[in-house]
């Protein structure tokens, strides 16, 4: 199957750049959303409006969702008129959101029986990512259905891996969410640390950077954290919910994760003092506040 029309269910900070680039690559895009606004904007650039998850299922080859948690994908599935009401004999449900791995596995298991398949594939590079079309996607499922429709995950991320059966993207996601807060809380650390003894911060980053300490969460966010820019590029409550995820799953599969658990508490506090739709680099924050002190430059 090559696909030719596809459905897109949650068109926001992720999802409408994603639609937008799929366009780009000359798909055409039948497009739903909870608040309208977005769905206009993709009409007014040729894409069509839908007034239900179930009546983008039923013009389209592939159905793509970009919902914030377990729950919305549960009940964009299952609800009154959802997907399961219309997909069926070889069409595809490519689920970009980021949710529990176990949940997935029964989706794709009641989606097969409706005639149709599913990739569990969620992404990572932020907003950023989504609009450049470079995000790095993490497929579960049968590899035959990735190959199908890998031209167009390619019109929205620049890594396309599959990582194995159904919920393998999801367990994948998991795992890249734990390196992502973990480091931004000790980014955060050493930025303060190095206010506090007195150094120049945009030194120490630039130093740092270029050596073993080298990582994403230093060049594309540190720079802004130290002068107090928290414009979300991913919400910090996003980050939280992954890691609630991360967590969940090192109990079910019996694996320690004390460094994930502070993460956890340390994005807990962030939800809890109000700080949830900042940029989930702002973790540093609570560290600031325990510190009574902020590590930044004029």
């Amino acid at each position: 199957m090559t696909p030719e029309t596809v459905g897109f269910v949650g068109v926001g900070i992720m999802g409408k750049p994603m639609a937008e680039n799929v366009m780009a690559a000359g798909y055409d895009v039948v497009a739903h959303n909870r608040s309208p606004e977005p769905v206009e904007a993709l009409v007014d650039r040729g894409a069509t409006g839908a007034d239900s998850p179930a009546a983008v299922a039923a013009d389209v080859d592939v159905v793509v969702t970009v919902l914030p948690d377990t729950d919305a994908v549960e009940s964009v599935l299952y609800g009154e008129d959802g997907l399961l009401a219309e997909l069926g004999d070889g069409q595809v449900w490519v689920d970009m959101s980021t949710i529990a791995p176990g949940p997935t596995e029964s989706f794709a298991a009641d989606v097969a029986d409706a005639g149709a398949e599913m990739l569990d594939a969620p992404i990572s590079g932020g907003e950023e990512g989504a609009v450049e079309g470079s995000l790095s996607i993490m497929v579960g499922g049968d590899p035959d259905v990735l190959d199908a429709v890998r031209g167009l995950l390619d019109a929205m991320g620049e890594t396309v891996t599959h990582t194995g059966g159904h919920g393998a993207g999801q367990v994948t996601k998991a795992c890249n969410q734990i390196v992502v807060a973990c480091t931004h809380q000790a980014v955060g650390e050493a930025l303060l640390l190095a206010h506090r003894a007195g150094a120049d911060l945009e030194a120490v980053l630039a130093a740092i950077s270029g050596g073993a300490a080298g990582c994403w969460s230093l060049r594309e966010r540190a720079p802004d954290v130290i002068r107090g820019d928290f414009e979300p590029g991913f919400f910090a409550s996003y980050q939280y919910k992954d890691l609630r995820i991360a967590t969940q799953a090192g109990e079910e599969f019996g694996v320690p994760m004390p460094e994930t658990q502070v993460a956890h508490e340390m994005y807990k506090s962030m939800e809890e003092m109000g700080l949830g739709r900042d940029d989930h680099s702002g973790v540093i924050q609570v560290i600031e506040r325990l510190a009574d002190d902020e590590a930044r430059v004029e």
